[in-house]
């Protein structure tokens, strides 16, 4: 009997462990809370209708990238998940290129593995003028509501990319615990601990996009991507001396939650889901913007499959 019991526990344990999938940045009802706050808080007048009503599509999809690393897809695996973070402390000093081909070159100057560093700016960018070539189609044929669902596909993707971004943990080698010596990381469980805080503290959305200054980028894409990853790195430090006070949201123990009551801890996740909402909702503002002076080509006619 003592020996069937220690099987089942095996078993579980086993289980356990292989559905454990990799470090995510916010829970997927977090992204879904952010997202809706992020198409909520767009101004009325400045981007189409149907977008600003689809906050709940848009937050369906934001779940997406974190499905596409699914163990049973083992090429899209490998492919998508490099593409939600950046560990900067892996370029030693270096500035960030703009462009993904460059930054592979400069990887392979600093014999450092592309993947082990991250593209998670690269994605943004590229997912962000993707939804500013729809909005383009869209504007050519508004009433296609095949472009329109591309629309909020591509904006789910754009979502998902930007608030991992702003969760701080994901631009660090120090992601889930202080890295050790040989750059393995320590598995302390504040990753999942700041992940989660977001449906522990029970925010909604519509208290997310109140008040927020939502305006287009002004100059270069990138570089405002970029000015972005470094103010989020710049928290890495602040996150760990949160630590202690941050809620186990796999702990039974009431006595290890009352953490998330800190005051200090309440700041600040208040501002960054709030950034995290506004930098969301930029991005889509400023691809609709961009999507005025794009020429689709001669070619193209949306209207042959209507």
């Amino acid at each position: 009997m003592k020996l069937q019991t220690k099987r089942i526990q095996l078993m579980i344990l086993v289980t356990l462990v292989l559905s454990t999938g990799p470090v995510r940045a916010w829970w997927s009802g977090g992204h879904g809370i952010l997202t809706q706050a992020a198409v909520q808080a767009l101004p009325k007048d400045k981007v189409p209708a149907f977008f600003r009503q689809a906050d709940k599509a848009v937050a369906h999809y934001v779940f997406d990238p974190d499905i596409a690393k699914n163990r049973a897809t083992q090429y899209l695996r490998n492919a998508e998940h490099s593409e939600h973070y950046m560990d900067i402390e892996l370029l030693k000093g270096a500035e960030i290129p703009k462009g993904r081909y460059d930054f592979i070159r400069l990887c392979a100057k600093l014999d450092v593995k592309p993947e082990s560093v991250g593209f998670v700016p690269y994605a943004i960018a590229e997912w962000t003028e993707r939804l500013a070539v729809a909005f383009a189609e869209h504007r050519k044929w508004p009433d296609n509501s095949y472009i329109q669902q591309k629309c909020l596909v591509y904006a789910g993707f754009i979502a998902h990319y930007a608030q991992d971004q702003c969760q701080p943990l994901h631009t660090t080698i120090h992601f889930n615990g202080r890295a050790k010596a040989d750059g393995s990381s320590s598995h302390s469980g504040i990753h999942e601990k700041v992940d989660s805080i977001i449906e522990y503290l029970d925010l909604k959305a519509s208290y997310l996009a109140k008040d927020q200054k939502v305006e287009a980028i002004k100059g270069d894409l990138m570089e405002a991507i970029l000015s972005q990853l470094q103010a989020s790195h710049a928290l890495v430090d602040k996150v760990y001396e949160l630590e202690a006070d941050l809620p186990n949201p796999r702990s039974e123990n009431t006595a290890q939650k009352v953490g998330a009551e800190s005051q200090t801890v309440i700041d600040f996740v208040d501002e960054r889901t709030r950034e995290s909402v506004r930098f969301t909702a930029t991005l889509y503002l400023t691809a609709w913007q961009q999507s005025s002076s794009i020429r689709l080509e001669g070619w193209l006619d949306r209207t042959a499959l209507d």
